[in-house]
């Protein structure tokens, strides 16, 4: 087969994701503030899109390269692919939000006016915000020989301005401050929600920014820049220091996508690509508003709400002490359905432990204010031995990684800033405790990041213990990290870059071996992408071999399913819900002994090669059995799960009777 044929390319595959988040927007039967919830997701998915894969596969068509990709694909077929791709969800994206969703607020009275559709009362409202709060930190800027075009960093909303004085022709731009929210909520009477855009005070009142000037026409654009950094970690002899100099070229790193409305006149059109350079013919025009991530403060702002999810209170674990909870049993724990809280209270607790001796500990994202930070820094202030691992090359997120690393290095935290040449992606932390004159370690390690913010959405599952050759591995792996040491062979974990490929392969030649010798191969994965093509075609031979194989992936998957003589006997679905799907769960049959692993890691060739992973094997049998209920209750979704077909195609999953939501499922079955 060609391998256009055999993969899915994983940027086409990325955007069937984001289109059915899209479908959810669109879904009447969720409530109708989480679906303007999920607009706001798939502008910013599709921002991040287009700042990193769109502006890569330009820079490969920029420099001339000209050979297939691992999926089959030139530069320039992928490129146009893409753009026809984007351009036809955005079309659509505002199709949902200017008619259905539109309607529906309406219907339930919230609004999103223009000035001049308010009442006496709200234009004063208004145009008070106006004069005492956006005028004053507005800056106009000039463009001309005196004042070059400014640099506008990406995402930035702004007008730009044609002016005209004694038959002279100017050029202004107007950016749409971000020191306030562009949504403003107006006073309004009844149960009405009313709500005005800062871009359309800002042109309701553009004369007032240009006294003594004719305006001739005025538009309103956005523009989204390359922003992947390029770190030449093998020459740098600071990680850190290169990291803050790529960051301040972002906001003068290359245009890649420039929006703008509808109506701009071609002249204005023509000095603004100048400015920006940016071809003319790649102007993506809209005729609504611009960057709807506006709409997650409509949601929280809006006080009604039966029109959102029902609420509810995540399980909590009961114990005492935590210590004494994890020194007597392993156990996990699935949030967000279970309390997050045992986590953060394990990180606390070992911060004001007089035992506790020392802390390691890896931070991919966290949030702001995270109780987790503010634990560890008082644990090195307690004359704890605290070391961090903190991943400052984590994409979008490297300028507060950067700032928690300093705050973390000045309460007295030994800060390690990464690795050159490879990410550290596994969640994993150690705390050394003396216990009756000896060291007894516990170990915490998670499918999802250590932010508690995101807990509350990402389904993730968290694994506590002290079992010694847990800890004595994890000890090892941060050894690896920090310092000159070789890994060792571990007895309970996997790490990449070195082994975890290696080691997936040996278990699906297990099952390979198994169907031949039993009939009786198996495999179900639960993770959010798929697009390594070496183990794709591992599991092609799996199929091919009779392996029945399950696979339950959230976002990009490169694997074409249901293929006659290439993956007839793999089946693969999507779920997207209230919740992010973010668990990394593997279950191989082994000839019905069956193995349960969890894992930081994705099937993808960066987690493979250019990460630092973990996989680890679930081997207490509740514990198993419970991930394998998991894993079971997931392939029952008939609500929310979308199969992929072998046309690349995703369809719902319809059956009889009633229809199964394993997310509302799991809410009311830990709460019960």
């Amino acid at each position: 087969m060609e391998t256009k044929e055999k993969f899915i390319h994983r940027d086409l595959s990325w955007l069937e994701f984001n289109r059915r988040v899209l479908e959810e927007a669109s879904d009447e039967r969720n409530p109708l503030l989480e679906r303007i919830k999920f607009l706001a997701i798939f502008t910013s998915n599709l921002d991040e899109f287009l700042m990193v894969r769109l502006s890569g596969a330009q820079k490969l068509l920029a420099s001339g390269y000209n050979k297939r990709d691992q999926f089959g694909f030139y530069p320039q077929d992928l490129f146009a692919e893409i753009k026809t791709r984007t351009d036809e969800l955005v079309k659509k994206f505002y199709e949902v939000y200017g008619g259905s969703v539109r309607d529906a607020l309406e219907a339930e009275k919230i609004f999103i006016k223009k000035p001049e559709d308010l009442n006496a009362e709200q234009k004063k409202y208004v145009q008070r915000f106006f004069d005492t709060t956006l005028y004053p930190i507005i800056t106009p800027m000039a463009v001309d020989g005196g004042h070059p075009f400014p640099m506008l960093p990406s995402r930035t909303i702004a007008f730009a301005v044609s002016i005209i004085r004694s038959e002279k022709n100017h050029l202004a731009i107007i950016p749409i401050p971000k020191s306030v929210p562009r949504l403003l909520k107006v006073p309004a009477e009844g149960e009405e929600s009313v709500y005005v855009l800062t871009d359309y005070l800002i042109k309701e009142n553009l004369e007032k920014f240009f006294k003594g000037y004719k305006i001739q026409d005025a538009s309103l654009f956005r523009v989204l820049r390359d922003s992947e950094l390029e770190v030449d970690e093998g020459f740098a002899p600071d990680l850190l220091k290169a990291l803050e100099k790529e960051l301040k070229k972002r906001s003068s790193a290359k245009a890649v996508y420039l929006q703008m409305q509808e109506g701009t006149t071609p002249e204005l059109l023509e000095v603004l690509c100048n400015g920006i350079d940016f071809p003319k013919d790649e102007v993506v025009f809209t005729s609504s508003d611009l960057d709807l991530t506006f709409l997650y403060d409509l949601s929280a702002w809006t006080d009604k709400p039966q029109l959102r999810y029902p609420s509810f209170t995540p399980a909590k674990a009961v114990y005492d002490n935590i210590f004494d909870k994890i020194k007597d049993e392993d156990f996990i724990l699935h949030v967000p359905f279970q309390s997050f809280l045992p986590t953060c209270e394990l990180i606390a607790a070992a911060a004001k432990d007089p035992d506790v001796l020392a802390i390691k500990m890896t931070l991919y994202r966290t949030n702001e204010d995270s109780a987790i930070i503010k634990a560890l820094m008082a644990a090195a202030k307690n004359r704890k031995q605290v070391t961090v691992v903190v991943e400052i090359k984590a994409r979008f997120e490297e300028e507060k990684n950067i700032q928690w690393s300093r705050e973390l290095e000045q309460a007295g935290c030994h800060v390690i800033y990464g690795i050159a040449g490879l990410k550290i992606h596994s969640k994993m932390t150690l705390i050394v405790r003396r216990e009756e004159g000896r060291i007894r370690r516990y170990v915490h390690l998670a499918t999802g990041n250590y932010n508690e913010r995101t807990a509350n959405v990402y389904t993730d599952i968290g694994f506590f213990t002290a079992n010694d050759d847990f800890a004595r591995d994890i000890a090892d792996v941060f050894n690896v990290i920090t310092g000159y040491s070789l890994p060792s062979p571990w007895k309970r974990v996997i790490s990449s870059p070195h082994d975890l490929r290696k080691y997936f392969f040996e278990l699906i030649d297990k099952e390979i071996e198994a169907q031949q010798a039993q009939k009786n191969g198996g495999i179900i994965i639960k993770m959010n992408a798929l697009e390594d093509t070496q183990i794709i075609e591992k599991l092609y031979a799996a199929s091919q071999a009779g392996v029945k194989i399950r696979m339950i992936v959230r976002g990009i998957c490169s694997l074409v399913p249901g293929v006659e003589g290439l993956s007839e006997n793999i089946e693969v679905r999507s779920i997207v819900g209230r919740f992010l799907e973010h668990s990394r769960i593997f279950y191989f049959n082994n000839n019905g002994n069956g193995r349960v692993f969890l894992s930081s890691a994705d099937w993808m060739t960066r987690n493979f090669d250019r990460r630092i992973e973990l996989l680890f094997e679930i081997t207490k049998p509740e514990i198993k059995s419970h991930v394998q209920f998991i894993l079971d209750s997931y392939l029952k979704d008939t609500r929310k799960a979308r199969a992929l077909k072998k046309d690349r195609s995703y369809h719902r999953i319809k059956k009889e009777g009633e229809t199964f939501d394993v997310q509302e499922y799991f809410i009311n079955h830990y709460t019960r």
